[in-house]
Parts: C-alpha cells; structure tokens; sequence
C-alpha cells in the first residue's frame, strides 16, 4: 500500500496524498485530494482482485491519476490487504475468497462515501463511484442495493451475468471489450436502458486500460470458462484514449453540473 501511495503522490505533484484506515475493520485507504480549497466532487474508486499490494494491475493507480488531474478528490479503499489477501485473489481459489466477495466490498464503498461527507473540501451530493473488473463487480453490487447514496457511477469490465434485471436510480456507465474471456461483454449489454449505457470497445480484451501485453493465464478463477479458470487480459492504446473521455464526459456532467 506504501508502495502506490508513493507512486500516487509522485504524480499528483502538489496535491495532498494521505493513508488513513477506514471503517470498523480500519481498511487501509489512500485518500487524494486537488489543490485548493473546494468544495470538490469525489470519486470512491474500487481496485480490482489484483488488489492494491506488490501484485495491483496498477489501473486503480493509473485511474487515481487521471481522476486526480480533473478535479476529483479520489479515494482508494484496500479490501483486500488486512483480510488476508495482500497478492489479490485472482487466482485464489480457497473458499476464503468469499470473504472479500463484491457484497462484502460494497459496504468498503459505503463507508468510503461516508467518510468523504464527513470532509469540508467535498461536494457532499457530488460523489461518484468507479471500479474494474472485481471493483466494477461491486460497483455493480453496490448500485443493486436502495439508496446507494452515490450520484452516478462507471463499471469497467464487471461480471454482469447476476444483474439482468438491474435498475439503477443513478447514471450508470459500463464499458468493456468485445473480445472479453472473464467478463464477456454479451452479458453487459442487455443492461443498457434507463439510467444505463453501455460501450462495447471492438477487439478490447479485459484489462484494456493497461499497457500490458496480451497474456493468457490458465490459473485465474474465471467463472466464464467451462474450466473455471483461466483469462486473458491485454491494454489496448486506442480503448485506453476513449475510456479516459468516457470518464471524464460522464462524470463531469453527472458531478460537475
């Protein structure tokens, strides 16, 4: 965790960066917040089951960033780390794994709005929530629930297939890759509709805000598979670009105002 909040703090430059613990279960959390006086809109952004510990995918960080540089005061709660599972649970297939399920992560995103009400350079009424893959999962899960509380929110390649019927009171942007062997984009789209859009990018695989290559791992847990296990993720450049004016669009018009 000290690890990314160095690398958080680096780029944000002159912006304070602060660890603190949150909730009953003291979760570790980075919090990030522009310069200035505020009142600031707010972003509670969920990492994916990589985690935030020597093995993160670093999007959460690359996302922090890019949030941080439009006026977002950015949070970043570790569900993981002090529950048992600093490397992530991609590839954990112990029945443990439930312990840090998206119901689970959605009351960490829960306590996380909740405390950013509590600071006076935050927007109280202009707090969105944004996670991929595992984090868009409980994004996901989190909007399912009544009175989330959150203004709007963006999923980057969720596990879609438990939400057919899923009706948010609040905007709601997914975007995923049509070429998606973990979280197939086909179980997305037939959620778009009121208060959700959808954006299938053409040849994106998972992981496609990162600058990785394209890599097959047999051992991830991967419900998708008649196997159950194994994914490929790969960055694509161009989906990367769009996803960051998706973003930025979506939640200055549903934040900013």
């Amino acid at each position: 965790m000290r690890s990314l909040l160095l690398a958080l703090a680096f780029v944000a430059g002159e912006a304070a960066a602060e660890t603190l613990t949150l909730g009953d279960e003291r979760l570790p959390t980075t919090l990030l917040k522009p310069d200035g006086d505020g009142p600031f809109p707010a972003i509670v952004l969920m990492h994916d089951c990589s985690g935030l510990g020597p093995r993160s995918s670093g999007a959460p960080g690359r996302w922090a960033q890019e949030l941080l540089s439009q006026g977002y005061v950015v949070i970043l709660p570790d569900s993981f780390s002090t529950r048992g599972f600093p490397n992530g649970i991609c590839t954990d297939s112990s029945k443990r794994r439930f312990d840090v399920r998206p119901f689970v992560r959605a009351r960490d995103a829960r306590a996380a709005r909740a405390f950013l009400q509590t600071l006076p350079y935050v927007h109280k009424e202009r707090i969105g929530l944004m996670g991929g893959s595992h984090g868009g999962y409980t994004t996901l899960v989190t909007l399912s629930m009544p009175g989330s509380g959150f203004a709007a929110a963006i999923a980057l390649y969720p596990r879609c297939s438990f939400f057919s019927r899923l009706k948010p009171d609040v905007p709601l942007l997914i975007l995923v890759g049509e070429l998606d062997d973990w979280t197939p984009a086909k179980e997305c789209v037939p959620l778009a509709g009121e208060n959700v859009s959808v954006k299938v990018y053409p040849g994106a695989h998972h992981s496609f805000d990162s600058p990785r290559p394209k890599r097959y791992v047999a051992e991830r847990i991967n419900p998708s598979s008649p196997s159950g296990h194994g994914a490929t993720t790969e960055g694509n450049a161009d989906a990367w670009a769009d996803s960051i004016r998706q973003v930025g669009d979506f939640f200055a018009k549903n934040l900013k105002r």
